[in-house]
C-alpha cells in the first residue's frame, strides 16, 4: 500500500508524515497513522498482487519526502519526482509526482497502466474528441496504448499530479502518435472523478 500526504501532517509508524511525503507498507506491514494537530489528509493507492513483477533493487524505504527528491525531466518542460518505485522497495508500482507547466504537451500515450490524482489545478484531460475539467482532488485512470493530453490552464503557475502505474517505469516513457491525431489506441474505461480527503485513489 501507498500512503501520500497531500495536506496536514502526522506519524506513520513512528516516522514523520508531512505534506508532500508519501509512505510505502508492503504486505503484511502493518504502522498506525496519528494525525497532527492540524488533521492529515492522505490519498491511499492499494495494489493487487498480480502487478508484483519487479524484484527491489535498492535500501527499502519506508517513507520519503518530496523535498528530498531530485526532479527528472519528462516531455518538453515538464518535470517528475519519483517517490517511490523499485529503487526503494516499491516491487508493484512507481509513485511519482508531476508538474505541468501552464499549457499543454502533444497527443501521446504510454505502455503502463497509469492512475492520476490532481493535487494542484485546474487542468483539462483531453481523449478522443472529448474534455474534462480537473479540479484538485480529481483522479482518472489511463490504460495502456490510450492517447491523452493532460492540460495546464492555470496562466502562471505548475499543475501538480500524483501519478502511480504498473508495471514499475520511468514516467518519462510517452510515445507520441505518429500523425499527432487524437486517435484511441486504448479501450479501457474512463473516469474522471473527484475524491475524498483520506479515501482511495
Amino acid at each position: 500500500m501507498l500512503l501520500f500526504a497531500h495536506a496536514g501532517g502526522g506519524e506513520l509508524g513512528g516516522r514523520a508524515l508531512e505534506s508532500g511525503s508519501t509512505a510505502l507498507l508492503l504486505e503484511g506491514e502493518a504502522a498506525e497513522l496519528v494525525a497532527g494537530t492540524e488533521g492529515i489528509s492522505v490519498v491511499r493507492i492499494t495494489l493487487g498482487r498480480e502487478t508484483d513483477l519487479h524484484a527491489p533493487m535498492g535500501a527499502r524505504d519506508h517513507v520519503v519526502a518530496i523535498d528530498a527528491v531530485e526532479p527528472g525531466k519528462a516531455t518538453g518542460s515538464r518535470s517528475f519526482q519519483i517517490l517511490f518505485g523499485p529503487h526503494n522497495g516499491s516491487r508493484r508500482a512507481t509513485m511519482f509526482v508531476g508538474y505541468v507547466p501552464p499549457g499543454k504537451a502533444p497527443w501521446h500515450y504510454h505502455l503502463y497502466d497509469e492512475i492520476v490524482w490532481i493535487w494542484r489545478g485546474p487542468g483539462r484531460y483531453h481523449i478522443g474528441d472529448e474534455t474534462e475539467a480537473l479540479a484538485d482532488g480529481c483522479a482518472f485512470r489511463i490504460t495502456p496504448r490510450e492517447v491523452h493530453i493532460v492540460e495546464n490552464t492555470h496562466p502562471d503557475r505548475e499543475l501538480a499530479v500524483l501519478g502511480i502505474f504498473t508495471p514499475a517505469g520511468s514516467p518519462s516513457a510517452a510515445y507520441l502518435t505518429p500523425d499527432q491525431s487524437p486517435r484511441r489506441t486504448g479501450s479501457g474505461r474512463r473516469e474522471c472523478q473527484a475524491g475524498k480527503p483520506g479515501g482511495e485513489a
